[in-house]
């Protein structure tokens, strides 16, 4: 869905309530290779034109089927995230009315694409860390002759507070000394 900023300033100070199912799969998957599937999101919220811009706010709902970080099964992940976006025209020359916490979004050609903005909050959702609900469990990690998988939980304190010098810089760790 598109509209036009000067079609949503005209609504004026009431806010414009939406409740739409945004398919997004296709283009999605276009510019995130490791999404295997999504479902079409819901989003619901409302537009309202105020004294800075177009203030956006919304709420997204989908899920998302992406490989685990540990072993690439598939998982089935519940994204469940509200959106609080400014929009303003790319004509506008004064951003600094905008707080440092304000997401202030600058529109090409003055048009709004509710698809686009889902998308992008979508991919800025996606855990960087995704697991089955197998893995969660488990305590024991993969590993094989002579190597292991080390939780950061599980690496012991002294071996990350050790102050190995690589032999062959040894002697510039003496280079800073103050003569006293």
């Amino acid at each position: 869905m598109k509209w036009s900023l000067n079609e949503l300033g005209q609504i004026g100070s009431i806010p414009f309530q939406f409740d739409e199912v945004v398919e997004v799969a296709e283009s999605i998957v276009n510019r995130n290779s490791e999404i295997i599937e999504i479902s079409p999101a819901h989003v619901s919220g409302f537009f309202v034109v105020d004294s800075l811009g177009l203030l956006g706010s919304f709420k997204v709902n989908v899920e998302v089927t992406l490989p685990s970080t540990r072993s690439l099964k598939q998982v089935k992940v519940p994204l469940d995230f509200e959106v609080s976006e400014y929009y303003v025209s790319h004509r506008t020359q004064d951003l600094t009315r905008f707080d440092a916490n304000d997401v202030v979004i600058i529109l090409e050609d003055d048009i709004f694409d509710l698809n686009q903005a889902v998308e992008d909050n979508i991919l800025l959702q996606i855990p960087t860390k995704v697991l089955t609900s197998e893995e969660k469990t488990d305590i024991g990690l993969p590993q094989g002759k002579d190597w292991e998988v080390l939780d950061d939980s599980r690496i012991n304190l002294s071996q990350k507070s050790k102050d190995t010098v690589d032999p062959r810089l040894a002697k510039l760790k003496d280079f800073f000394k103050e003569d006293n």
